[in-house]
């Protein structure tokens, strides 16, 4: 089993704005047969406006599988049109659970 993180810094003001956006993408995963993922936003720390997702796979395969299959759905697309105009920088984190 994999634990995925994406984390996302946002422009000032803007994480709101991308919390929206990744909730109406879960509710498409979700319509998909995919199961869910965590959203979590910055209470305090080093960087402010910092957005994380979490999800756990089966497999680095199923990761790929997945990200495939959600970014080639039109709905998808639509529902994260433009979140790059919300993003300074990111990172992906990939962790093998072991308890």
């Amino acid at each position: 089993m994999f634990m995925v993180r994406e984390v996302l810094n946002c422009r000032p003001g803007k994480v709101g704005t991308l919390v929206k956006k990744f909730k109406a993408l879960g509710d498409i995963m979700q319509g998909m047969g995919l199961g869910p993922f965590r959203i979590y936003t910055d209470v305090a720390g080093a960087q402010f406006w910092t957005l994380i997702l979490e999800r756990e796979y089966e497999s680095l395969d199923e990761v790929l599988a997945v990200e495939s299959r959600v970014m080639s759905d039109a709905g998808a697309q639509a529902a994260m049109d433009g979140y790059h105009d919300l993003v300074t920088k990111g990172s992906r984190e990939i962790y093998k659970v072991e308890g």
